[in-house]
């Protein structure tokens, strides 16, 4: 038989399981929030944050003196156990709730109250010295705890997105070395245009992921501009002279970040604008992710019949009815995660601008959504370097003999025999399949050793570097 204790809130009592570590206002929570059914402790590095906002708040107590020094360091050794990774099954609270994070909060706030009291020794709902209200929830608020610990996530889910990233950059700049010396014909609207290199095309897909890379850092020190000390609205109404000053010093001092408290409190506590930035650097990431990957699965159809310029790495059979089908089967998974993230960007557009005077209600939808977005993100990064591009080659004769007959290459001679030479040698490459360089020199427009170095594209620059 399952043992028991009872609890008391403001509503009345309520039966809690007597080894949880979160008391009556979780359970509640766990009766009115099952819409995702995914706990908090799907997101580890939020709960790590509120363990870090809360520990920094009891030093910065009991600095102060607002609470006393034993229950300061009980309450910090709870936080402790929780940034080490333990007990993280008790938030178990869902991540779509009402009340802009409270119960989120307060979830942190019972399970911290109760490891703080068997840190001294007492039972479970000992709330009478350890209370989650009185002391773990001292000079705060749901309203600047929540978003600070947010911020604080979502900087460290950026760093492991960007630890991903970075490589990622450096495999399609290591394959554009490879193959800066395989010609191919470009395509612009799907159509043949002039000449380059595959390593250029290879290249390219690195540079544009290192501007992403680039613009994420910058949207670092937004989110380390942070609210604690605002408690309710940004008046700072409940908290304690000096706490807010402290509390900001002790938390940069646990993370090792550069925070700084809000230039206007009451603005900071209803202002999502890092968030959207954030959601929006994350969308372009993805829409890029995405282009690149069509673009994989372009230059990969085939084997026979499509455009068969270069092979993937084959990952597993591709059809319950046709033998010996591989698809392009990465790519499509990073496929559908960028459109995932589009859609999240959609609905944290609209949870921001939907808050409603002093505090935005629906942080809780923008704070799962950003990290799943970038926890997608991430892992999409890393599996399409490691089992995509790392393995790419190209078919080289095949885009030779391409490249050789392509039409659009005659462009590069319209500067040396002029535009109606160069659209008579296209019709007759066209109508012919002969080599361009070989008509040029029966036209006897250029001798061969030039009409090949102009027919030859510029080698890329392989100076790419990662961080943008």
């Amino acid at each position: 038989m399952t043992a028991f204790r009872t609890e008391r809130d403001s509503l009345g009592e309520l039966t809690v399981p007597a080894d949880a570590y979160w008391g009556v206002h979780t359970a509640r929570a766990l009766e009115n929030f099952q819409a995702s059914g995914i706990p908090l402790a799907a997101h580890p590095a939020l709960v790590r944050a509120l363990a870090t906002v809360k520990r920094a708040a009891a030093r910065a107590n009991g600095e102060i003196g607002a609470l006393e020094p034993d229950i300061a360091r009980a309450v910090e050794a709870a936080c402790q156990a929780i940034e080490a990774g333990r007990h993280h099954q008790e938030f178990c609270v869902d991540v779509i709730q009402g009340g802009a994070g409270t119960s989120t909060n307060m979830n942190a706030n019972e399970v911290i109250a109760n490891l703080a009291l068997e840190h001294l020794g007492l039972e479970r709902g000992s709330y009478g010295v350890i209370s989650p209200l009185d002391h773990v929830n001292r000079c705060q608020s749901t309203n600047d705890v929540y978003p600070t610990a947010l911020r604080l996530a979502v900087s460290t889910a950026l760093d492991g997105l960007l630890a991903e990233l970075g490589p990622l950059t450096d495999a399609f700049a290591a394959k554009g070395a490879e193959f800066a010396h395989v010609v191919k014909v470009g395509r612009t609207q799907l159509q043949d245009a002039v000449p380059m290199t595959l390593g250029q095309e290879f290249t390219a897909f690195g540079v544009t992921l290192a501007e992403d890379m680039a613009r994420l850092r910058e949207s670092l020190p937004l989110l380390h501009e942070i609210s604690l000390g605002a408690t309710a609205i940004g008046t700072g109404i409940t908290a304690e002279p000096g706490y807010a000053e402290a509390a900001v010093r002790h938390l940069a001092v646990l993370t090792g970040l550069e925070l700084k408290p809000s230039f206007d409190l009451v603005e900071a506590t209803s202002d999502t604008g890092a968030f959207l930035l954030v959601s929006g650097l994350l969308k372009r990431l993805a829409v890029k992710l995405s282009k690149i990957c069509n673009d994989l699965r372009l230059l990969s159809s085939g084997p026979q019949s499509g455009l068969g310029e270069i092979a993937l790495p084959p990952r597993q059979a591709g059809s319950s009815i046709m033998p010996g089908k591989v698809n392009p089967v990465i790519p499509e998974m990073v496929n559908q995660i960028s459109y995932a993230v589009a859609g999240a960007d959609v609905s944290i557009t609209m949870a921001a601008e939907n808050g409603q005077l002093q505090l935005n209600a629906f942080e809780p939808l923008i704070g799962h959504l950003l990290l799943t977005s970038i926890q997608w993100l991430t892992r999409g990064c890393t599996a399409l370097r490691t089992h995509c591009v790392a393995g790419i080659t190209a078919h080289e004769e095949h885009l030779a003999r391409q490249a050789a007959r392509s039409v659009g290459s005659v462009t590069a001679l319209t500067p040396h025999i002029g535009y109606t030479a160069a659209a008579t040698i296209a019709k007759q490459a066209l109508a012919t399949g002969n080599d361009l360089v070989d008509l040029v020199v029966q036209a006897g427009l250029l001798d061969r050793e030039m009409a090949t170095g102009l027919l030859t594209p510029v080698p890329p620059n392989s100076a790419l570097l990662s961080d943008g």
